[in-house]
């Protein structure tokens, strides 16, 4: 038996969460990959998952037979690292998460005139709304917005973004300014992927929230982006999604007196021994031109 090979095979199991999960990762059969677990046990001599009809469960044993693979596997693809020059010149796959959105507009320009600069650098990019473990489901970067949670990743600011309360010129002929967050009972909103229709606000240092008439739902940024230029009613949106409509006039902010604080976006890596030329090549990249897109609230160039 490879036992470097049943522990990858027992790692990626446990990251989908089930064997059959896990089988469709490493696209290999079922039964061949249930064998194989079944081995590592037998070679072992200890049961290291309980198996149920949703998913799997680790055993004690389990729990420290995976965080001891993990640990092997790190250590070895770290000295893989080290032999093929990668602490010397940037090479090799680079791994980078991003919100969908967010990395289309403006991660990807950065990323490809990246990888136009640095041609042994490959560039896997993960376009994902929601927060990857960047260890556990081996992601080199992650492009993040909003409040960091605490953690052992490194960090480092490369820009904020603003939520706004807008609407067209021509609905706001229509039916008016709000002057204040309570006024929105007046008005037509656009609610955006069913999320709770409450809107927040900072009025005297305090949150309150507001309602407005809740006409259309849409499920996509863009809908909600063409429905309010469209004059369908006032529209929640972060400034990064309109750059060119609050340049052109086509949206207007309103209640900007009330907006909250606005949030950060981070670069986010691991730090697991020493680090790679190739991550540390990308962050020194893409920080200045996000900060610099950021402070003209531009799309990104290369």
């Amino acid at each position: 038996m490879d036992r470097f090979e049943a522990m990858k095979l027992l790692l990626a199991v446990v990251d989908a969460g089930s064997i059959s999960a896990g089988s469709r990762k490493l696209n290999a059969p079922l039964p061949s990959v249930s064998r194989k677990v079944a081995e590592l046990e037998r070679h072992i001599g200890a049961s290291l998952i309980v198996r149920t009809s949703r998913n799997l469960q680790l055993t004690d044993a389990g729990r420290e037979y995976v965080e001891a693979a993990r640990r092997i596997m790190a250590d070895l693809e770290e000295a893989e690292r080290r032999a093929s020059g990668e602490y010397l010149t940037p090479r090799g796959t680079l791994t980078i998460t991003m919100p969908i959105e967010f990395g289309a507009r403006y991660v990807m320009p950065i990323a490809l005139s990246f990888m136009e600069t640095h041609p042994e650098v490959s560039l896997n990019l993960l376009s994902l709304d929601r927060t990857v473990h960047l260890v556990e489901e081996q992601v080199d970067i992650a492009i993040r917005l909003g409040d960091l949670e605490d953690s052992s990743l490194y960090a480092v600011k490369a820009g904020e973004f603003r939520l706004l309360t807008c609407a067209s010129p021509a609905y706001l002929q229509r039916c008016g300014v709000p002057e204040h967050p309570r006024d929105l009972v007046d008005h037509d909103g656009i609610l955006f992927n069913k999320r709770t229709f409450f809107w927040t606000f900072d009025v005297d240092g305090c949150p309150i929230e507001a309602v407005p008439r809740n006409r259309l739902e849409v499920n996509t940024a863009a809908n909600c982006v063409a429905a309010a230029v469209g004059g369908a009613g006032m529209a929640r949106l972060f400034d990064y999604q309109i750059p060119e409509e609050l340049a052109s006039g086509a949206l207007v902010p309103v209640l900007e007196a009330f907006d909250r604080a606005p949030l950060p976006i981070h670069i986010v890596y691991s730090r697991q021994g020493q680090l790679a030329l190739k991550v540390r090549s990308f962050v020194d990249w893409a920080l200045p031109r996000l900060r610099a897109a950021f402070g003209r609230g531009e799309t990104p160039q290369a």
